[in-house]
């Protein structure tokens, strides 16, 4: 709500007529406070101006902390956080313009907005160039300042929010949800995305468990290597350790050349075991040896290679009954174990569907290049009822049944008429 001149009695407003002589009647912008005081840096070297703007800000529910020139304003930043920075730009020692470029080189992102009363053309756009959210002459008009520092502090905001979604949403890596259970995984990626800890991810099939290690890897810092998956499940027991390992020419029938294995064409990067609990005990043997010795030997070959990679692996069966039945080697486990993440099944974060049948809509129209289709409240509701034993893989498929025999609108009737369950 503004109000108008003569509701104001502060003496903030009448320190204010004096010093910026554009002041209009119309001076507060909001009068209500907010539960978080946004802090703002002054800096300025004229103490009169620092007193006037500080006096205005703090009657506005900002909380400013000043610096006397651009070299202290530049050590507070260093020090402490703000959420906008006032700066002038003319300053003996170190300007305005030189605060901003050192604190965007020391990673320092909050909004500057800079003030002048020199200013020109040319120096505006050096600020703005330099990174700064506005440019203001001196004596400012009070309104303008207001509302400029407000769409700064709202920008500081919506980054911030942006940040924290992309922790809890990470949609390039596909992962989507919003659930409890999936922003454990978030947060075990997090933690364990910039290591070199070997990752042991359990979960039913279906349920995500490739696109967990493909976000692990996108946090390392081998995300500039290549992340080589190998499916043991779909290779049969005799050829697993040539794929693994690579083999010599001739060193059996079919291997009419040299062929490098799925662990040198890791080198550097991941090494992604999809269903590693479908292992052959002889590779297994052999996967256990490279992990302890960084080095590889080809099918059919006695030379050593040294290998550097980071073995992910994945499961949806339960290893320690596969130990007790002979069927899994005990060391390999605890090699491969040094973090465990367990995917949730869908049926345990079904606050996530109305996210993924909305990412899954927005697919199949590009796919089908068609227009994306919309699905009611009920329809979805609908969906949460069902125990998806197939998880996010049978989910994908119902919603594109859906678009296929559904109507415009997907309704709860189209869901109870063509979903499998």
């Amino acid at each position: 709500m503004i109000r108008a001149s003569s509701e104001v009695q502060d003496p903030a407003y009448k320190l204010a007529i004096s010093f910026f002589p554009s002041l209009c009647a119309e001076f507060r912008i909001n009068n209500q406070t907010v539960a978080h005081m946004p802090k703002i840096l002054l800096i300025d070297d004229e103490r009169s101006i620092r007193m006037t703007l500080k006096e205005i800000l703090e009657y506005e529910d900002y909380a400013v902390i000043e610096a006397e020139d651009g070299q202290q304003g530049l050590e507070m930043l260093a020090n402490e956080k703000y959420d906008a920075v006032l700066c002038d730009v003319r300053m003996p020692n170190m300007d305005g313009v030189q605060v901003l470029e050192n604190a965007r080189k020391m990673g320092i992102d909050c909004p500057f907005i800079m003030i002048s009363a020199h200013g020109t053309i040319e120096t505006a756009v050096e600020a703005t160039k330099k990174g700064a959210f506005d440019f203001i002459q001196k004596p400012p008009d009070l309104n303008r300042l207001l509302l400029t520092m407000r769409n700064a502090l709202d920008k500081t905001q919506l980054v911030k929010e942006v940040k924290v979604l992309k922790k809890r949403v990470l949609r390039q890596d596909q992962i989507i949800g919003r659930s409890a259970p999936i922003r454990r995984v978030f947060d075990s990626i997090e933690k364990v995305g910039p290591t070199e800890a070997r990752v042991l991810i359990t979960g039913p099939n279906g349920s995500g468990k490739e696109l967990v290690a493909k976000a692990i890897h996108n946090k390392s810092p081998r995300s500039a290597k290549p992340m080589i998956e190998v499916n043991c499940a779909a290779i049969p027991a005799e050829l697993i350790e040539s794929e693994l390992f690579g083999h010599e020419k001739g060193s059996f029938t079919s291997a009419v050349k040299q062929r490098k294995g799925k662990f040198e064409l890791a080198q550097g990067g991941t090494l992604f075991l999809d269903e590693v609990g479908d292992m052959s005990l002889s590779a297994q043997a052999k996967v256990l040896r490279a992990l302890q010795e960084k080095k590889i030997t080809r099918v059919g070959g006695d030379k050593a290679i040294n290998v550097d990679v980071r073995v992910l692996a994945a499961t949806n069966k339960n290893l320690r009954d596969e130990i007790e039945k002979g069927n899994f080697r005990e060391d390999l486990y605890h090699r491969l174990s040094v973090i465990l993440i367990r995917v949730p099944p869908l049926k345990d974060r079904t606050d996530d569907i109305p996210l993924l049948v909305e990412k899954f809509l927005a697919d199949i129209a590009s796919e089908y290049r068609s227009p994306k289709r919309s699905i009611d409240n009920e329809a979805v509701d609908e969906l949460k009822k069902s125990d998806w034993t197939g998880n996010i893989r049978q989910l994908r498929n119902v919603v594109e049944r859906l678009v296929i025999m559904g109507g415009d609108t997907i309704s709860v009737h189209d869901v109870q008429c063509y979903s499998d369950f």
